[in-house]
């Protein structure tokens, strides 16, 4: 049963699309498993530059089935803009499968993730602003609307009602806001359940068939292994798990039908919001990664902090989630570096430290321990082989596996959808 997950080993942002994208012609299904339109994926097909926030990166394979599973928060009027804007490019969207289970994305949710992070002004927690936390802890409330809840619309207006009876009081007393009509936003979500009802069903039980069939499903995840609710550096995290126990719950498949585990690795780091980042660089390097690595969130628009790469981290994702092959991405933006850091450990009090501190207090105050590796200043976005790289290059690469703890099976060496080195089949 070929099972694959796909996702994120530092903060998100690393090049997932591109991974999945390759995949995408091998596999008959992409499952997003978790998250929203908070996380976003840049694929480049030809000279076609494709922006992906909610749709798994999937859609853009003839052949392939995208679904988004039971885990994803589903805004409809994304979904509908996103799927309207891809089919004025010629995509073929009518494969989409949605889970019955995912849950909505209300115009309340939206509301309450702005005010919030207002309201905590400096300690705001770097949110897009889109809903997705409320979302997520109405679905743990047990108050959240769920993609099937719009096909029944006595069931949908007690829900909103229940949901509304304690989120107006918080807005109309606490944040000195406006209440919100039960009605106008039943109103708006029955608006979206004919457009979507074509691609509603039961993935559970579509997926669990197509391994049953030996079928190929790809499971993308969304943002990154440091952002994961239970295992990334809170609260600067998302509101899901990105790791790869969220792609089992996230879509109804069960561990052991999991047969690899691939993180995404991105030659340097970069972070997007707020949170702890012991190798981000506030100096001409740092700008320098940003310009020529082209770092603004796909979703948000937001510049990213970069940094140098941090192998503690990559350890800590090789661990968390079981890893079998790391792919790494963005190794051409690192050209031109005579001497290329590399964060190997980190001081803390004086101490060092080999593996990521598990108190918060510990990883704010953690100073990056660096080891230099030569740079290569040869163009290496025509490599196709591992041997075309150049040779501190390839030491580079070589170091990198060696730190993280997981075999380098694909390099990207550049961002178009044939810029890639593969140096062990996934499949």
């Amino acid at each position: 049963m070929p099972a694959l997950v796909l996702l994120g080993a530092q903060w998100g942002d690393e090049g997932k699309g591109k991974a999945t994208d390759l995949l995408g012609g091998s596999v008959d299904y992409v499952v997003r498993y978790q998250g929203g339109n908070n996380a976003g994926h840049t694929v480049v097909v030809g000279d076609q530059k494709y922006a992906l926030h909610l749709l798994p990166s999937g859609i853009l394979s003839p052949g392939c089935t995208p679904v988004i599973g039971n885990g994803v928060v589903v805004d409809p009027s994304v979904l509908l803009s996103e799927l309207s804007g891809l089919n004025e490019r010629g995509v073929d969207t009518s494969k989409l499968l949605i889970s019955g289970n995912a849950h909505v994305i209300t115009p309340y949710n939206v509301t309450v993730d702005k005010v919030t992070e207002r309201f905590l002004g400096k300690r705001k927690i770097g949110t897009t602003g889109r809903g997705i936390g409320p979302t997520y802890a109405d679905k743990i409330n047990r108050v959240g609307i769920r993609v099937q809840d719009l096909y029944d619309e006595s069931i949908l207006t007690q829900k909103v009602e229940a949901a509304l009876d304690v989120k107006n009081q918080l807005l109309t007393k606490l944040y000195n806001r406006r209440a919100i009509a039960v009605d106008q936003v039943v109103e708006e979500l029955l608006g979206y359940a004919e457009q979507i009802k074509p691609y509603v069903t039961d993935t559970v039980l579509v997926l669990n068939q197509a391994l049953e069939e030996d079928k190929v499903v790809l499971f993308e995840g969304g943002q990154g292994t440091l952002l994961d609710i239970d295992h990334g550096t809170y609260p600067f995290v998302t509101s899901s798990n990105p790791t790869a126990g969220g792609a089992c719950t996230g879509s109804g498949v069960g561990p052991t039908k999991i047969s690899r585990v691939i993180g995404i690795l991105k030659a340097y780091t970069t972070r997007v919001g707020a949170g702890p980042f012991p190798t981000e660089l506030l100096d001409e390097d740092g700008e320098a990664l940003r310009r020529i690595g082209g770092e603004r969130g796909v979703t948000t628009g937001r510049d990213r902090r970069c940094g140098w790469f941090d192998a503690v981290i990559a350890r800590y994702a090789t661990r968390v989630n079981g890893l079998t092959d790391f792919f790494l991405t963005k190794l051409d933006v690192l050209t031109g570096w005579e001497q290329i850091p590399v964060c190997v450990a980190y001081e803390i009090d004086g101490k060092r430290v080999e593996e990521l501190p598990y108190s918060q207090t510990d990883f704010h105050h953690a100073k990056p321990v660096y080891e230099t590796l030569p740079g290569w200043s040869e163009d290496i976005t025509k490599a196709k082989s591992f041997s075309d790289l150049p040779k501190n290059a390839q030491n580079y690469v070589k170091a990198l596996e060696e730190m993280s703890g997981a075999p380098i099976s694909a390099i990207g060496v550049g961002p178009g959808r044939d810029e890639t080195i593969e140096i062990n089949s996934f499949l």
